[in-house]
């Protein structure tokens, strides 16, 4: 498999992402706003956010100037090499860097020099998924260091809390780590959880939690509970957009589990911001689909913006 061919999708995967939010963020948010009384502070944050999306699609500009950690995860069948999807991954980042949907956004982090092309030491951060049948699918989340920041890890039993080795417990812990994060997650946030695992495993997979859909159900009944009863109740906190106060503080909770040893119960919890960017690009016999709709060709190209380099 020639990495080439797939360097273009890729790109117009990474546009896309950057440039707009999914059709289920938005209407999350605007049903949000219309909760909120016209010309109250939430209100007016959540309709800003809106139009900050708007404008971002139609000019092909990121959404937010922190395009995140690039984070794929890529699911290939026995006809594609692991080895040349990296490579075309690496391609499309830097490509994506240079047309400027995506910001200069990544440092060494012993030296603090800028790796301009967003291309480094574990940068993009790629998880590949052999399967046995043929196929491809790649999965993009541009996670943001703000969100990133207030993620939490939590072993239990964890007396301070008062939880146990339980679904109770785990709930205590979601609702400790919400409540810590106030405004500095640039909420509303969707919270994605793993119980168990072990310390990398859970926080990998509480990031793949965020790719369901906001509005889907979790399969497993007692974790189904869950997901609805925190999504009321943390939003009574009242933390609102961006922390101004209101009565959206999260769109969603998304929980799933991974086996653990009997010595260790870990809660990994990622926080995901507002500006919740994830895409999906899969290959169909001849044919791309971006977010189940045939691939387009990407907007002609404007002049690159003069984007601040991260330090």
């Amino acid at each position: 498999m020639d990495p080439q061919p797939l360097v273009p999708p890729l790109v117009e995967l990474l546009r896309h992402t950057s440039c707009g939010l999914a059709k289920d963020v938005l209407e999350a948010l605007a049903a949000a706003r219309d909760r909120e009384e016209a010309g109250s502070r939430p209100h007016n944050t959540f309709a800003l956010m809106l139009e900050n999306v708007r404008r971002a699609r139609e000019a092909s500009v990121p959404v937010c100037q922190d395009t995140g950690t690039l984070i794929f995860y890529v699911d290939y069948g026995p006809e594609v090499s692991p080895f040349e999807v990296e490579d075309a991954i690496q391609q499309a980042v830097r490509e994506a860097t240079r047309l400027s949907y995506l910001r200069p956004n990544t440092v060494d982090s012993v030296s603090g020099k800028s790796l301009s092309d967003n291309v480094g030491l574990g940068s993009p951060h790629i998880h590949l998924h052999p399967q046995r049948s043929p196929g491809f699918r790649v999965r993009l989340m541009m996670k943001g260091g703000g969100c990133e920041n207030v993620g939490a890890q939590y072993a239990l039993p964890d007396s301070r809390l008062g939880a146990d080795r339980d679904l109770d417990g785990v709930r205590r812990c979601i609702i400790d780590a919400v409540h810590k994060a106030q405004g500095f997650g640039c909420a509303p946030g969707t919270v994605g959880v793993c119980i168990g695992g072990d310390r990398v495993i859970g926080y990998t997979e509480s990031k793949e939690q965020l790719f369901r859909p906001l509005q889907d159900r979790n399969p497993d009944a007692g974790l189904d509970a869950l997901e609805q009863e925190l999504t009321t109740s943390l939003n009574g906190l009242g933390i609102g957009p961006m922390g101004w106060g209101g009565k959206t503080t999260i769109l969603g909770v998304k929980i799933g589990q991974r086996a653990r040893v009997p010595a260790s119960f870990f809660v990994s919890i990622s926080y995901m911001c507002w500006a919740y960017r994830k895409g999906e690009l899969r290959r169909e016999g001849d044919r791309w689909l971006l977010d189940g709709e045939p691939l387009q060709p990407a907007p002609p190209q404007r002049s690159s913006l003069p984007l601040r380099v991260a330090s």
